[in-house]
C-alpha cells in the first residue's frame, strides 16, 4: 500500500475536477438541476434502483443525457439494489443500453453485475457496498471501480487517511436525509414487513415511534422518534472536504420535489464556486448559472441540520419527537388572542405552513389563513402560547418563486466575422474551442450607411435568446459592409448556434472504463448475510476472490429471528444522556429493549469501544 506524499497530494488537488452531484426524481427535475448549476446528476431507471419510486424511461434518460452533455454535466444511473437470479440478464442488457446512450456511469451494489459481460462503462461503488475501510476501498479500486461513495458516518480524519492510501475517486454526501444505519447494513424494514432497503423498498422504519425499556422492565422512553436523525448539512465544511480528498459532493434527495433540488443545487453551487475560484481549482462542468431567487437551504424541506459524524461528534443528532420538516426559525410568539397571535418579526404569508414544539416537545403544524400587519391568523390556534418558537416549514412564496424561476445556464462564446474572397464568414467559438461557421456570398448589396449596417449585424448576432450560449466577446472586422435584412442576420445566428450545439454533442469526451474487471483477494474471508449476496453470480464473484459464503442475503430468508438488523454510529444512550463516557450515573440496567408500534421487540447492543450501536431482532 503506497502512502502518498504531500507533493503528490498537492498535484492531485490541482489536476482534479470538482463535482457537485445532485439527485433527480425525473428528467424535468434533472434538467432544472442542470440549469441551476449541477456538475452531475444521479437518476434511476424504471427498475433496480434504491429509490424504486424514482424511475425513468429509457427515452427520458436519452433526452436528459443529450441536454446535460452540452454543459459537460455527467449523468449517472443508479442500479444499486441487490438482484435476484432472473434479474441479472435483464440488468446486463440494460447496462449495454445505458452505455449506448452514453450514460457516464452506473452506481451499483450487487457484485454479481461484475460477473456479466459488461461494456466499458464506468462503475461506481454505491454507499450500499459499505465502503467503510481502507482495505475495502483498495479492493474496489483494484477490482476496476472508478469511484467509491463513502458512508455518511465517515469522519474527516478517516477521509484523509483513505485518500492518502488510495487512488480512486472519493464521493461523499454533504446534504440531505440521513439513514440511522450504515447503508447496505439495514434490514429493519425487511424484518418488520418484508420490504427490503437493499431492494429499493425501504419503509423507513427509522422514522417511526419506538419505546425503550431496560432489563428490569423500566421504560426509558415511550413512543418517541428515537431512531430518526436530523438532516445532514456540511455546507460549511466543503473546503475541508476538498483538502481531505473529496472530488464529488453529493446531495441526497431523489424523492424530493423540484423546489428542494433546485434550491439546494443553487445554494451549493455558489459555495463551491467561491471555494474553487479562491483555491484556483477546476470545476467538472461548463456554463454559468443565473437565477432570479436567493437560494436558502432553510426554506425548503429539512428536519433541522447536523454535521453528523464528520468530527466524531454524536451529540444532538436525533429529531426525537418529530420526522417532518422543521424549516426555518422565524421568531418567538409575543401574545395570543382567541384566533390569532403576534410576533415581533413577521415575514409570514397567507398559505404558509408553520410549526412549533408543544409542552411534550412534539412538533405541531398548522397553516396560515390570514395576515393583518403583525397579527397572524392560523388555521389552528391550539397549543400556540407566548414565548414559544415559531418555524416556517412551508414557504408558499419561496416555493412558487422557485417553481416559476427563470433559471438559465450559459456557455461563453466568442463571435467573429471576416471577409473572404467569396464573401463573408462568421464564426461562433465556445470556451472549449468548438467552433461553428457560417458563410454568405459576396453577391449581396453593400450598405450605404456602413456604420448603421455594421451595428445592426453586431447587435443581432450578439443576441443569444433562449439558447445555452452567451456572446461574451464580439470581433467583427469587415471592410465592405453588406446590407443584410434582420431576418437574414437572425438566420445566420440560428445556424451558428444550432451548428455549435451539434458540434458540442459530437465532441463530448466520454470517459470509458479503461481497465477490465480484475480478480483480487477480498479483505474478508468469511461472509454472512451482511454481504448481501442474493444471486448466483454474486456468490461466484466472492468465491473467485477467496471467500467462503456462510450465508446468503437476509432477503433470501424468511426467518429473521436474532439477526442484527441495524448498525449505527448514532447511539441512543448518548442521545438520552446515558453514555458512560459522559456520566457516571447508571439509571438503567442493560440490555435495553426497543419496542415498535407492533409490539415487536429488538435487543439494543452497545459497543462503547468503537462507539457503535447495534439493533438485533428478538422474536
Amino acid at each position: 500500500m503506497h502512502l502518498k506524499s504531500d507533493k503528490e497530494l498537492r498535484t492531485e488537488l490541482q489536476t482534479a475536477e470538482f463535482e457537485l452531484l445532485v439527485p433527480a426524481n425525473n428528467k424535468d427535475i434533472a434538467i432544472k438541476a442542470t440549469k441551476a448549476g449541477s456538475d452531475a446528476v444521479y437518476i434511476g431507471y424504471e427498475k433496480y434502483s434504491e429509490r424504486i419510486q424514482a424511475g425513468n424511461s429509457m427515452q427520458d434518460l436519452i433526452e436528459l443525457i443529450e441536454f446535460a452533455h452540452i454543459y459537460r454535466v455527467k449523468v449517472y444511473i443508479t442500479i444499486n439494489t441487490i438482484l435476484k437470479n432472473e434479474e441479472i440478464p435483464k440488468v446486463e442488457k440494460l447496462i449495454w443500453h445505458l452505455y449506448a446512450i452514453k450514460a457516464d456511469g452506473i452506481i451499483i451494489q450487487d457484485m454479481g453485475i461484475l460477473e456479466c459481460n459488461l461494456p466499458p462503462i464506468p462503475i461506481i461503488a454505491s454507499t450500499q457496498c459499505h465502503n467503510n475501510t481502507i482495505e475495502k476501498i483498495n479492493f474496489l479500486e483494484k477490482t476496476g471501480f472508478k469511484r467509491v461513495i463513502l458512508p455518511r458516518e465517515i469522519t474527516l480524519d478517516e477521509i484523509k487517511e483513505i485518500h492518502k492510501n488510495t487512488n480512486i475517486e472519493l464521493e461523499c454526501f454533504v446534504h440531505g436525509a440521513l439513514c440511522m444505519s450504515y447503508s447496505g447494513q439495514c434490514y429493519l424494514s425487511y424484518a418488520i414487513g418484508g420490504r427490503s432497503a437493499n431492494r429499493g423498498e425501504c419503509a423507513q422504519p427509522c422514522r417511526k415511534k419506538y419505546s425503550l425499556k431496560d432489563a428490569e422492565g423500566k421504560y426509558i422512553v415511550r413512543n418517541k422518534n428515537i431512531l430518526s436523525l436530523k438532516d445532514l448539512n456540511l455546507s460549511e465544511r466543503l473546503e475541508e472536504l476538498i483538502l481531505a480528498g473529496i472530488t464529488s459532493f453529493k446531495i441526497e434527495g431523489r424523492l424530493k420535489n423540484e423546489a428542494y433540488v433546485v434550491n439546494t443545487t443553487a445554494y451549493y453551487r455558489q459555495l463551491l464556486d467561491k471555494i474553487t475560484d479562491n483555491l484556483k481549482l477546476k470545476r467538472a462542468s461548463k456554463g454559468i448559472s443565473n437565477y432570479d431567487f436567493e437560494p436558502d437551504i432553510y426554506k425548503t424541506f429539512n428536519r433541522g441540520y447536523t454535521t453528523f459524524n464528520i468530527d466524531n461528534n454524536k451529540k444532538d443528532l436525533s429529531t426525537y419527537t418529530y420526522t417532518s420538516s422543521l424549516g426555518e426559525y422565524l421568531g418567538v410568539v409575543q401574545y395570543v388572542k382567541k384566533n390569532y397571535f403576534s410576533m415581533k418579526t413577521n415575514i409570514l404569508n397567507n398559505g404558509d405552513g408553520i410549526c412549533f414544539f408543544n409542552e411534550e416537545r412534539e412538533l405541531i403544524g398548522t397553516k396560515i389563513n390570514k395576515i393583518e400587519g403583525n397579527l397572524i391568523f392560523p388555521a389552528e390556534i391550539k397549543g400556540i402560547k407566548p414565548g414559544i418558537k415559531i418555524y416556517r416549514n412551508y414557504n408558499r412564496v419561496f416555493d412558487t418563486k422557485i417553481n416559476n424561476a427563470n433559471i438559465t445556464r450559459k456557455l461563453s462564446t466568442k463571435l467573429r466575422g471576416r471577409e473572404i474572397p467569396t464573401g463573408y464568414i462568421f464564426f461562433l467559438e465556445d470556451e472549449d474551442g468548438n467552433c461553428a461557421q457560417q458563410m454568405i456570398s459576396n453577391k449581396v448589396e453593400l450598405a450605404e450607411n456602413k456604420e448603421k449596417a455594421l451595428n445592426t449585424i453586431i447587435v443581432q448576432l450578439s443576441k443569444s435568446g433562449n439558447t445555452e450560449f452567451r456572446i461574451k466577446e464580439t470581433d467583427i472586422k469587415l471592410k465592405n459592409i453588406p446590407h443584410l435584412k434582420v431576418s437574414k442576420i437572425n438566420e445566420i445566428r440560428r445556424n451558428l448556434t444550432n451548428q455549435l450545439r451539434k458540434i458540442r454533442k459530437k465532441n463530448y469526451k466520454y470517459k470509458y472504463r479503461k481497465t477490465p474487471i480484475k480478480i483480487v483477494e477480498y479483505p474478508i474471508s468469511k461472509l454472512n448475510y451482511k454481504a448481501n449476496i442474493l444471486n448466483d453470480k454474486a456468490a461466484l464473484f466472492y468465491k473467485k476472490r477467496g471467500c467462503f459464503i456462510e450465508e446468503m442475503a437476509l432477503e433470501s430468508q424468511k426467518n429473521t429471528t436474532e439477526k442484527e438488523v441495524m448498525i449505527s454510529k448514532y447511539c441512543i444512550k448518548n442521545q438520552l444522556g446515558l453514555c458512560p463516557k459522559h456520566t457516571a450515573v447508571k439509571k438503567f440496567v442493560e440490555p435495553y429493549t426497543l419496542i415498535d408500534e407492533f409490539n415487536k421487540e429488538y435487543l439494543v447492543e452497545f459497543n462503547c469501544k468503537d462507539c457503535v450501536m447495534k439493533i438485533r431482532t428478538k422474536n
